[in-house]
């Protein structure tokens, strides 16, 4: 894997960091995630914290620097990711960032917050199944933020996210809104309500 520096702005500071290609936006913090990291409110302080599709780790990292007493988990199907995210967060000094496949993750672990720039290209069904294996692992008033663009069907999903949510596990009391809007991009809240 080459590797090649990139310095972007993270948590109000500019960073360097590595990037390489074969992943997500390999150069720069994409408009969705640029979106998501500065309109979500802050997460959780302490507990677990999860990034859906880490890529090189712009939301993980983010998650790590504003609540270092707080365990990050960064899940990616990509090696070359999980290993841009690691060594950027050893870089950064984060020893609170676990960055993993996400069957590696024990599956008794309930998180906090989620913060995801969900991977919508991977089409419909996969999407699907990627958001119910973490969703339903938010812990008791527990918030996930999801930034998915208006024409990649943000409404749709809101609309399936909660009939599904609420279908599959109705002890939960999930409750799905659109938080904000900016421009092309939605950012859709995901609240567990009950233990």
């Amino acid at each position: 894997m080459k590797r090649r520096p990139l310095t972007v702005v993270l948590a109000g500071e500019k960073r360097t960091l590595q990037t390489a290609g074969g992943i997500f936006s390999p150069d720069g913090v994409d408009k969705g995630t640029t979106i998501l990291l500065s309109e979500a409110p802050p997460p959780a302080t302490e507990g677990n914290l999860l990034d859906i599709g880490c890529g090189w780790g712009p939301i993980a990292l983010t998650l790590a620097l504003r609540s270092p007493d707080a365990a990050v988990y960064a899940v990616d199907v990509n090696e070359r990711s999980l290993e841009l995210t690691t060594d950027n967060a050893k870089a950064l000094g984060l020893d609170n960032v676990h960055a993993s496949t996400p069957d590696a993750v024990d599956p008794e672990i309930r998180f906090n917050t989620i913060w995801s720039n969900p991977p919508i290209r991977v089409g419909k069904e996969e999407l699907h199944s990627i958001l119910l294996m973490w969703l339903p692992r938010l812990a008791h008033d527990g918030n996930a933020y999801l930034v998915v663009q208006k024409n990649l069907g943000s409404d749709s999903l809101q609309r399936w996210l909660t009939a599904e949510l609420n279908e599959q596990f109705p002890e939960a009391g999930f409750k799905v809104v659109r938080d904000s809007t900016n421009k092309a991009f939605r950012i859709l809240k995901v609240t567990r309500t009950k233990p």
